[in-house]
């Protein structure tokens, strides 16, 4: 009779498990839908001829006085996105390990972020620093929720489940991007139809991408469930409680050393994603429907890309895995130099090569770190993954908008990419992964 209990017990803790995350996996369903038809798509392009509009004689506009090429003012507004997020999420993910209560603050950033992005539609004409400051809060509210997000997996999927459940985050995050994104391609094209002009039509993509993450965030909010953690009863101000985790993160260099090589190479990563359809749009001289025909064989290929990754990482280990990724990431930039001009078709085999990598790159790099946090400490250490992941990618962007400011060239601007993969893949190499695993404090899985 006890050991049946036990099993009976033991039945419904792993249909709990499941069930939270069919309801964890929803919340990349609902947010995913911003990155793909916001950030990657619409609002680089539209924002960029929004500020074009705005600009002076010689091709500049004057944000608080300051003289941006205007083909440069939506990568730096990326960029200011991306420090706002710095500055918040370190205090918030405290926040959400003291008080054991993540759900409130992940409601919180993600309709936060859905407010900024239905706000969109009342980007017009030359309203570019409205454009500039809903695009900040959407951002930085986006990396704030997806920060408590991904805190959740090692809460919700034991280790020898992180790989597979981090990869179906992922496809359902992409196949949701590819959904929304047939929707705005018909209205798009048949905006005329539809009684809109090609402005009005982009707007509303923009909006539709707003309500569609407040709407679908309603299912992870009801699913989730809060954890009092039984190794952080702190009471201390935030900016206390993010020095501590600085100097508890110095306990585990490993940790630290994976960080920083996720920091570099995700950095290009997200830049690629930001800025392909400015690539497209200005250097390439490619339609918005060629750039969302191509987004959208980024976001069906990135579903099989993502499930396709992590099969492979059961039997290679997922370290190795990415270290393949960010090699075919090498080789995708260095092809996309050489791009001819009008020529959609190879826009398109490039498009399939990013999203055939895109997902299991970036959904076994949150897998292998789920390893690598100490117990009780998740969301400060996804804190700090989040800087990583979309938190501390500036570099990229201001990378890019530098070179072209300099060169006036996107081909130059990039190419530079190339360097943050070059990099990423050294020092991911040099972490041992298994010790690491180790010295925080979790069972080693027996391929990783």
């Amino acid at each position: 009779m006890g050991t049946d209990t036990v099993r009976a017990g033991a039945a419904d803790e792993a249909a709990d498990r499941r069930r939270e995350q069919r309801g964890w996996y929803f919340y990349d369903w609902a947010c995913s839908v911003y990155s793909t038809s916001v950030l990657t798509v619409f609002l680089g392009p539209y924002l960029t001829s929004v500020a074009k509009a705005a600009a002076d004689a010689d091709g500049y506009v004057h944000p608080l006085g300051i003289p941006v090429r205007a083909g440069s003012f939506f990568a730096y507004s990326v960029s200011l996105s991306v420090i706002v997020a710095v500055l918040v999420m370190p205090l918030v993910g405290a926040a959400a390990d003291r008080g054991g209560r993540k759900k409130p603050l992940l409601a919180a950033a993600a309709y936060t972020g859905a407010a900024a992005t239905t706000g969109m539609f009342f980007l017009g004409g030359d309203r570019y620093l409205l454009g500039g400051v809903l695009l900040v809060v959407a951002n930085a509210a986006q990396s704030v929720g997806m920060m408590l997000y991904n805190s959740y997996l090692p809460q919700i999927a034991a280790p020898e489940e992180r790989d597979a459940v981090s990869s179906k985050g992922w496809a359902f995050g992409y196949a949701a991007g590819a959904l929304v994104l047939v929707a705005n391609l018909v209205l798009y094209m048949g905006h005329d139809s539809f009684g809109l002009s090609e402005s009005a039509a982009v707007r509303v993509c923009l909006a539709s991408a707003g309500l569609w993450w407040g709407a679908f965030t309603l299912i992870p909010l009801r699913r989730l469930r809060d954890r009092r953690s039984a190794t952080r009863e702190s009471t201390a101000p935030g900016f206390r409680q993010l020095a501590a985790t600085v100097r508890d993160m110095r306990r585990h260099p490993h940790t630290l050393a994976f960080l920083l090589a996720y920091l570099i190479y995700n950095d290009g990563i997200q830049t690629v994603i930001s800025q392909a359809s400015v690539y497209g749009s200005e250097e390439l001289d490619l339609g918005q429907s060629t750039l969302i025909v191509a987004v959208l064989l980024v976001q069906v290929l990135a579903v099989a890309g993502a499930l396709a990754l992590g099969r492979l990482a059961r039997t290679h280990g997922a370290k190795r895995t990415i270290l393949g990724s960010l090699v075919a990431w090498a080789v995708i930039l260095g092809a996309g130099f050489f791009l001819p001009a009008g020529a959609p078709v190879w826009f398109f085999v490039l498009a399939a090569g990013i999203g055939l990598v895109l997902g299991g790159s970036q959904a076994l790099s949150r897998s292998l770190f789920s390893h690598l946090v100490p117990p009780g400490k998740e969301a400060e250490y996804f804190s700090a993954y989040e800087m990583s992941d979309r938190g501390m990618s500036w570099l990229g962007p201001l990378l890019f908008g530098i070179t072209y400011q300099l060169t006036g060239s996107y081909r130059d601007a990039i190419i530079s990419l190339v360097a943050f993969f070059v990099i990423g893949f050294a020092l991911l190499a040099r972490v041992p992964v298994r010790r690491a695993i180790s010295d925080a404090g979790n069972p080693v899985p027996e391929r990783i």
